[in-house]
């Protein structure tokens, strides 16, 4: 959709784009948005619009994660069930553990609202910080680069 428009000025100085609703509606554009401005370089601009975090959602994904863990429990001869009470009573050494993997078990799409409150609730010690390190340090966004560390 091709239109010409002239840019307006308001009393505080500031630009504006006078479109009217209609080509807002059909171009889905709304209040709030942030547009891209290419200058054509012969006077003329096209301007569409940027693609943005709002279209994007948060899925949280529950995952239950599977160790197998060793202990070396010495016990009475004849008495091999004793080092069974040992470890389920917490009372044995960890002798040496291998990560299996993670089981994914539910998923949901979830507010961002949503999802600072559960990341007040799941790292307490990270309550008080400011939303937007919340959100680099806990959640993984589109843009990051895979190749970083959080």
């Amino acid at each position: 959709m091709e239109q010409i428009v002239t840019i307006q000025e308001d009393e505080n100085g500031e630009l504006i784009l006078p479109l009217g609703d209609n080509v807002c509606e059909e171009l889905g554009w709304k209040i709030g948005d942030t547009l891209d401005w290419k200058d054509n370089g012969d006077g003329s601009w096209t301007v569409t619009k940027k693609e943005t975090e709002k279209e994007t959602e948060l899925v949280l994904v529950e995952c239950v994660s599977t160790f197998r863990m060793r202990y070396m429990v010495e016990v009475p001869k004849g008495k091999a069930e004793w080092a069974l009470d040992t470890v389920t009573m917490n009372e044995a050494k960890e002798f040496s553990q291998v990560h299996i993997g993670e089981q994914i078990v539910s998923h949901r799409v979830v507010s961002k609202e949503e999802a600072l409150a559960l990341s007040d609730t799941d790292n307490a010690y990270g309550s008080t910080w400011p939303e937007e390190l919340k959100v680099k340090n806990f959640f993984t966004l589109m843009n990051e680069n895979k190749d970083e560390d959080l």
